[in-house]
């Protein structure tokens, strides 16, 4: 079984304070010895301090986005570069909200992601269709085709860096629920097209994360699910107690089984 990983989106919320608030309950409450992977994603303006917060922990802390220029006339962006020198080394790319909200592309996450890869940095890349995707049956193409033109023209090695996030956004704030076996049903469909373009080793390999409204009454039995290897949560991880449930039932779902 792949190790599970767990990590908090907490978008544009959290002033220092908050965050601060936030982190001593995260690093009261998880167990020294936990084995499942945990990050969080804090805003920009956090990130530093979030680093040195958690710098003796076992929390990573990851940045929500980036600009695929590696520096340049570009008010408001951050690059790479900036990112590594405040200590975070992995970052979400492909976010739902940044492909509807702010028009983000298959070509321009492609770009984002060889520049996160030229910087040595790991990335969450995020698939997944809408409501209305879903409702017309497309679903498995949609999501084909964002990898297709997200990630597929890498090379084998570079996998090693990459992460996978599957967002039903239908499922996210709309009032709709994903089932567990919806989400393994996506998960399985997306590690065959791997397999199909890199081999089933490798495949065998790519965590999967789900992120699709996970919240402590539903946790238990998402994470059980066999190609589900743990979640990207958006609202519940910005209460430690609510955050610190679902990563302890990613944690409960690895026992008696093989970790690689």
């Amino acid at each position: 079984m792949r190790k599970k990983i767990v990590a908090g989106n907490w978008k544009m919320n959290c002033d220092l304070s908050e965050m601060e608030l936030l982190l001593t309950g995260l690093k009261q409450d998880l167990p020294k010895s936990i084995r499942t992977k945990v990050m969080v994603a804090p805003s920009f303006t956090n990130l530093y301090q979030a680093f040195r917060s958690l710098r003796e922990s076992n929390i990573e802390v990851v940045a929500q986005n980036m600009h695929q220029k590696e520096e340049g006339a570009f008010t408001g962006e951050i690059s790479a570069n900036m990112l590594k020198s405040v200590g975070v080394n992995t970052v979400i790319l492909g976010h739902s909200e940044r492909r509807t909200i702010f028009h983000e592309s298959d070509e321009l996450l492609a770009e984002k992601a060889k520049t996160a890869l030229r910087n040595e940095m790991k990335i969450i890349f995020c698939i997944g269709e809408e409501l209305s995707d879903r409702k017309q049956n497309s679903q498995f193409e949609v999501v084909k085709s964002q990898l297709t033109k997200g990630l597929f023209h890498f090379e084998k090695s570079d996998w090693e860096e990459f992460i996978l996030a599957y967002e039903p956004v239908w499922a996210i704030g709309t009032g709709e629920t994903a089932t567990p076996a919806q989400a393994q049903e996506m998960h399985a469909f997306i590690r065959n097209l791997i397999s199909q373009k890199y081999g089933e080793t490798l495949a065998n390999k790519i965590p999967i994360l789900y992120g699709g409204s996970v919240k402590p009454n539903n946790a238990v039995e998402i994470f059980a699910q066999p190609d589900v290897d743990g979640g990207l949560i958006g609202g519940a991880a910005l209460k430690a107690d609510e955050f610190t449930a679902i990563i302890l039932s990613a944690e409960n779902s690895m026992d008696g089984k093989r970790i690689i």
